[in-house]
């Protein structure tokens, strides 16, 4: 099985994929300014408390929210390196299928990391 987290605007999706890429479960909820509270806990429900059914992990990698992607992708590296899982980031409209395939090939990306899409607008320090 393999999970996979999509965490780039308001609505998360979070998905429980057959290693042949078919959806088993999913959740998709508005989460907004809750995500960081909220998704280890929906990861947990989905797959009732049970990682050791996953054989690996997907991750959205952008572009968006800079904010929802840290959070969702630094989730994903920790459930992959907690578990010694094979990693994958993806993006576009077939993101789901590129990550299944990805795994199914035994491919590692070992730390997924964000594309935002843009520069991201820090706040410069005043002094």
């Amino acid at each position: 099985m393999y999970l996979a987290i999509r965490s780039d605007k308001s609505e998360a999706e979070i998905y429980l994929l057959n290693s042949d890429g078919s959806i088993v479960k999913q959740k998709v909820w508005e989460a907004a300014r809750t995500l960081a509270r909220d998704l280890p806990g929906e990861i947990d429900d989905l797959l009732n408390q049970n990682y050791d059914d996953l054989d690996g992990v997907m991750v959205y990698k952008g572009p968006g929210s800079f904010t929802g992607l840290r959070i969702g992708i630094t989730v994903a590296n920790a459930i992959a390196y907690a578990k010694g899982l094979n990693i994958v980031a993806t993006s576009g409209d077939d993101w789901l299928h590129q990550g299944a395939d990805k795994l199914r090939a035994g491919i590692n990306d070992q730390i997924a990391l964000p594309e935002y899409g843009a520069a991201p607008h820090i706040t410069p320090a005043k002094k």
